[in-house]
C-alpha cells in the first residue's frame, strides 16, 4: 500500500463565535510551518484538550480529549466539496489539524492505526460530527444537513506513540483491523441508520463515550416501541 503524506499541520487561531455559550471557538486552523508535537491530551473537559501541542480548544465539552486528540481531513474531500459549492476551500477550513493527501480518511477502518513521519502512530476513533460552530464557520445554507447527506466526515484519532508532525511527512497504515466499520458506515449508521446503531457497539476502537451514547439511544427506542 502506497503511502500518503501530510500536506499541511494547522493549528488553532482564535475567533470569536456567536454559535455556542463559550464566546470563541478554535475551528480557525491555519497551516504552521514547524513541526508540532503530538500527545495524548488526557480526558475530554479536565486534560489538555487537543492532541497537539499548541492548538486551542473552547468547546472542551463536544471537542478534543484522548478520543479526539486529532482530527484528520483529506485534501480530496476538499477538492469534491469545492466542485460541490463552487469556491475554494483552503486546508484547515473544516478544523482539521492534518490536511492528508493520498489518505482514504473516510474508508479508514474504525480502529485503523496509522505511522505519520518516523514515530508518531495515530489510531482512527470515529466521524467528526457537524455542529453549530460548523455552521457559523461556513457560511453555507442549511451546512450541518448538506454535510450531514455525504460520506466524507473525516477522522478523529487518538494518540498511540507520541511525536512529531510536520507538512511533508509520509502516511502508512500499520494495521487495518478486519470486518468492523469504516469511518464513513460508522458516520452513516450514527446519524441515518438507527438499526445499524447496534453494531457499532460490537466495533473495537470506538470510543466509550460513542458507546454510552448509542446505549442511551437504543434505550430510548425501546421505551418508545
Amino acid at each position: 500500500m502506497s503511502a500518503g503524506r501530510v500536506l499541511s499541520v494547522n493549528l488553532a487561531v482564535p475567533e470569536a463565535s456567536s454559535a455556542k455559550d463559550v464566546g470563541v471557538t478554535g475551528i480557525n486552523k491555519q497551516p504552521v510551518d514547524h513541526p508540532v508535537l503530538v500527545r495524548p491530551p488526557g480526558p475530554k473537559g479536565v486534560g489538555l484538550h487537543s492532541g497537539l501541542v499548541g492548538d486551542q480548544i473552547f468547546d472542551i465539552a463536544h471537542h478534543g480529549g484522548d478520543d479526539q486528540a486529532v482530527y484528520a481531513y483529506a485534501r480530496e474531500d476538499y477538492d469534491w466539496w469545492e466542485q460541490r459549492l463552487d469556491r475554494d476551500l483552503a486546508g484547515g477550513l473544516f478544523g482539521e489539524n492534518l490536511t492528508l493527501a493520498g489518505v482514504d480518511v473516510n474508508g479508514a477502518m474504525i480502529g485503523e492505526t496509522w505511522r505519520v513521519g518516523d514515530v508518531l502512530v495515530l489510531q482512527t476513533t470515529f466521524a467528526r460530527i457537524p455542529c453549530a460552530t460548523f455552521q457559523a464557520k461556513m457560511a453555507e445554507p442549511h451546512w450541518v444537513k448538506t454535510f450531514s447527506q455525504e460520506s466524507r466526515p473525516g477522522a478523529y484519532l487518538r494518540v498511540v506513540t507520541s511525536g512529531e508532525v510536520k507538512a511533508g511527512d509520509t502516511v502508512e497504515v500499520l494495521q487495518r483491523p478486519a470486518g468492523g466499520l469504516t469511518i464513513a458506515e460508522g458516520f452513516h449508521a450514527w446519524l441515518s441508520e438507527p438499526q445499524r446503531l447496534a453494531v457499532l457497539l460490537e466495533v473495537d476502537g470506538v470510543p466509550e463515550s460513542v458507546k454510552d451514547d448509542i446505549g442511551r439511544r437504543l434505550r430510548r427506542s425501546r421505551g418508545a416501541a
